[in-house]
């Protein structure tokens, strides 16, 4: 239903139970003269029973628990009584008068004075229900749901050890870049006749501040390719230039063919260029 719908709904109850009231307001209001009531009294004896009844329905809707089961009682009682002096008014045709002061509510001695403690108790019960309804509305808190997520601010506010699920923080270490190597001049290379073992360079890396420890390396992350010798790197750059024109012997190009780092590359280059030129010079 939409806002419209609910509006019109409530509307028109609340048109009905304000006929209601003005024909029940009429027979209680009768019925408070007959026990001895004055006319104020007897106008304001209506509040006091069909008023109870409403603010029993409304701490209904909001209590819960007992306090709910207590205020659909009271409703209940003070519904009961409403009905019972409205079907006495309804009996008694001398309550009907203009005139009307004291009188009784029933032609048995037992019977009227049963109906006039009833109806002379409605009020100080009304007080007494009435006060006790309003403390409990007040004094009432909603239940918290236990399924209910916490809030973001809360968790935010909480350590980590409140919260129960550890931390994990992975950090990477960026590799250091090798310096920059000068090729070293042909003519200067003494090129041995035997084995040729390469040594390459290791350059110390410097940093401003000290690196993160970083943990070890996953088995998953480590690589597959075996750790090659000089020697090894040297006959595999070999084979797969022997092909190659010198010009096409390059450091870059060797370093992708070897899958190796640049520095490597070069010093294979410069290895290689020298065989090469050594090779020419002994053909001529």
């Amino acid at each position: 239903m939409n806002r419209t719908g609910r509006v019109l709904l409530v509307l028109a109850l609340v048109a009905v139970v304000g006929m209601a009231f003005r024909v029940s307001w009429n027979a209680l209001r009768d019925v408070a003269r007959a026990i001895g009531a004055d006319t104020t009294a007897a106008w304001l004896y209506p509040f006091v029973v069909d008023g109870l009844m409403a603010l029993a329905l409304v701490a209904a809707l909001v209590l819960t628990g007992d306090a709910r089961r207590f205020a659909l009682r009271v409703l209940a009682s003070y519904t009961l009584a409403s009905l019972v002096l409205n079907y006495v008014h309804g009996l008694v045709p001398e309550l009907h008068s203009q005139s009307i002061g004291w009188s009784r509510l029933a032609e048995g001695d037992w019977t009227n004075w049963v109906l006039v403690l009833l109806a002379t108790s409605l009020p100080v019960g009304s007080i007494y229900f009435g006060s006790d309804l309003v403390a409990k509305v007040l004094h009432h808190r909603p239940p918290v749901d236990p399924t209910e997520p916490k809030s973001a601010q809360t968790n935010a506010n909480q350590s980590t050890a409140e919260l129960g699920e550890p931390v994990v923080e992975e950090t990477t270490a960026l590799p250091v870049p090798a310096p920059e190597l000068e090729p070293v001049p042909v003519a200067s290379v003494d090129v041995p006749t035997g084995p040729v073992e390469v040594r390459v360079p290791v350059a110390a890396a410097e940093t401003s501040r000290p690196r993160r420890a970083t943990g070890r390396v996953p088995v998953a992350a480590r690589s597959s390719r075996p750790v090659r010798s000089e020697v090894e790197l040297l006959a595999e750059a070999r084979s797969l230039t022997e092909s190659w024109p010198v010009e096409k012997l390059t450091g870059e190009g060797i370093r992708k063919a070897l899958h190796t780092s640049s520095a490597k590359a070069r010093v294979v280059r410069e290895t290689l260029k020298a065989e090469r030129e050594r090779d020419a010079a002994a053909v001529s």
